[in-house]
């Protein structure tokens, strides 16, 4: 990866106009670029001039090296920059997991099973084989409706009421 070279001067903050020619960018696409990145550049108060410390041009060269040299895009020198700054993860870390955490997730994984299985019309479906409270196709207002019509009261019919005339 070929970096771009720049000569930072020793000083703790630079005004807009002094890192745009550091990193040989219009004021544009540093303006773009403090949107897409907002821990870039700092105002001392509101309406003053925005100024940059020597780290936020230090990112910036790297955000041009990116996203000029290498071809990223603006997302991409982001999803780089984090994965530059965040610790690398041991894999063995990854796989290690808390043993009740592994059996909850397994459970969950039984569950989201399940209901793709009633999605899918699968044959547990058919043969009936789900758990009572996962049964296809029973509510709450079904029985209910169920048990009028038992007791031998008459279904009230669903629908519109004509409106009152005066």
């Amino acid at each position: 990866m070929a970096e771009t070279r720049a000569t930072i001067p020793d000083r703790g903050l630079f005004k807009a106009a002094e890192v745009c020619d550091i990193a040989g960018v219009q004021p544009y696409v540093l303006r773009s670029w403090e949107l897409e990145f907002p821990s870039i550049g700092t105002s001392k108060a509101p309406g003053t001039a925005r100024v940059y410390r020597k780290a936020d041009v230090e990112r910036i060269l790297r955000i041009k090296d990116l996203v000029f040299t290498e071809g990223l895009t603006l997302a991409g020198a982001r999803r780089r920059l984090e994965e530059e700054a965040a610790p690398a993860e041991p894999a063995t870390e990854r796989a290690t997991t808390d043993p009740a955490a592994r059996e909850k997730i397994g459970q969950i994984k039984d569950g989201l099973r399940a209901l793709l299985d009633m999605l899918d019309g699968s044959p547990a479906r058919k043969s009936g084989a789900w758990p009572p409270a996962v049964q296809p196709g029973v509510l709450e207002f079904e029985s209910a409706s169920a048990e009028a019509a038992k007791a031998g009261a008459a279904p009230k019919k669903a629908g519109r009421r004509k409106p009152a005339r005066p």
